[in-house]
């Protein structure tokens, strides 16, 4: 089926800046996506493009990737004729039009937006759902498909928030559920009780939330943000049932070859910041103290060093962002130096589809668990849910169960959980083996 038309325009993402909308036109309808945006970015990932105009939106505008769509990769796509279900052959086009290799010419929002509308319309045209499109395209089982574990970002610290706490996320994983709607139902009640005591210890606006709905309490300490989750997670009747994850987005904190957990004060002693080992070493303390099973960017971008010295003893999952910003040529280094063992997967790190399905694929190839993940920066497109459900990821990260651009995604996956009935598993315990279930 040929594509009628493409218009992209200028939309609002959950910060109120702006990203890129898509509508994509065939005689089956209009498929729409909207891209979301990161703040803590790596550097190796795919090039987001931006005005650069301050006297608009501080520079942040999309008008010129808006362009790029409607008056270059429209009019190419129309004319070629490509066939939508054929994901390979439209992202292929859409990379050739843009020539560069981290999309910089065309912008990766631009090519995304058009890339994630195409995948839409083929499952239109070949009358399936999104989340079943995407398993053929990924070549996943289908005779059951899997619900993932819900990472829930309940506390932020880091860039997300104020206070001093370096680590950037604090999450709860309801591994110990039966179900996908029991899992959310378990991280409701955790995190109105994590919110109650929050108000309770730390006045009335610790009660507020970050950028993807989680508490920011002015905590000092993992500890003592641990140590809050813990109390919420007993609060709510669910121990035992609740696991606990964490991003250090350790890339936001490391400053000459050492990290300073004290980067928010521009009067931070450089005698107290940790090397590689000694933050593996609080690392260990931690992971002793408390139930956690995955840590996410326990160091920087580039300290290969202390990810393999840490990986070798650390019996958790240990997973890459900003290591390998979804990049199948970083995922390929991360595993021959085994850095890590789960891939964090956004799709507008590399820019396209088929290439976001490219580096899952390899993840699991190597033994990987692959996490689906929003941005801090999102939008009301629930696409991740429909693609944790298709690559059987087993895992997802969309934020807290707050605010409607994180629960678009979670109440996504409890209607494909209601489609699905019997032939639904909920990944649970096994949440990085998903695939193989």
């Amino acid at each position: 089926m040929a594509i009628q038309k493409i218009l992209a325009r200028q939309v609002y993402d959950s910060r109120g800046n702006p990203t890129v909308e898509v509508d994509l036109i065939t005689e089956k309808g209009s498929f729409r996506s909207i891209v979301p945006s990161g703040a803590s970015t790596g550097a190796h990932e795919a090039h987001e493009l931006r005005d650069g105009d301050k006297s608009r939106w501080g520079g942040k505008g999309v008008l010129k990737a808006v362009a790029n769509v409607n008056d270059v990769l429209a009019p190419a796509l129309v004319k070629s004729g490509v066939d939508i279900t054929n994901q390979d052959a439209v992202d292929e086009l859409l990379n050739k039009l843009d020539g560069t290799p981290n999309k910089g010419k065309l912008g990766a929002n631009a090519i995304l937006g058009v890339s994630m509308a195409v995948a839409r319309a083929a499952a239109a045209q070949k009358g399936v759902p999104l989340y079943k499109h995407l398993a053929d395209l990924s070549k996943s089982k289908q005779n059951t498909f899997v619900l993932p574990v819900p990472f829930l970002n309940v506390l932020n610290g880091g860039s997300h928030a104020g206070g001093s706490l370096a680590f950037q996320e604090f999450m709860i994983a309801p591994v110990g559920a039966k179900t996908y709607s029991e899992a959310l139902e378990l991280g409701a009640e955790v995190y109105q009780q994590l919110k109650s005591l929050s108000k309770k210890q730390y006045g009335p606006s610790a009660g507020n939330v970050g950028d993807e709905g989680g508490v920011a309490p002015n905590i000092q300490t993992a500890d003592e943000a641990l140590d809050l989750i813990m109390a919420a997670i007993k609060a709510a009747g669910h121990e035992g049932k609740v696991k606990i994850g964490m991003d250090c987005a350790s890339s936001e904190f490391y400053k000459d070859g050492k990290y300073d957990l004290d980067f928010k004060n521009p009067n931070s002693d450089p005698s107290k910041w940790l090397s590689g080992p000694q933050l593996a070493d609080l690392y260990h303390a931690l992971m002793k103290k408390y139930p956690i099973v995955s840590i996410e960017d326990p160091f920087s971008e580039d300290d290969w060093e202390a990810w393999s010295h840490f990986f070798k003893t650390a019996g958790i999952q240990i997973v890459a962002d900003d290591l390998t910003v979804t990049n199948p040529l970083r995922i390929k280094t991360a595993v021959e130096k085994k850095a890590a063992d789960g891939l964090l997967l956004k799709v507008n790190q590399i820019g396209t589809l088929s290439e976001s399905i490219k580096a899952a694929q390899d993840s699991f190839a190597a033994g990987w668990g692959v996490m689906v993940s929003h941005r801090s920066g999102e939008t009301e497109d629930e696409f991740i849910a429909d693609l944790s459900v298709g690559l059987r990821s087993g895992q997802i990260k969309t934020g807290a169960p707050a605010r409607s651009e994180r629960l678009a995604k979670l109440n996504q996956l409890l209607r494909i959980e209601e489609e699905l009935g019997s032939k639904a598993v909920y990944a649970g315990e096994k949440f990085h083996h998903g695939r193989e279930l």
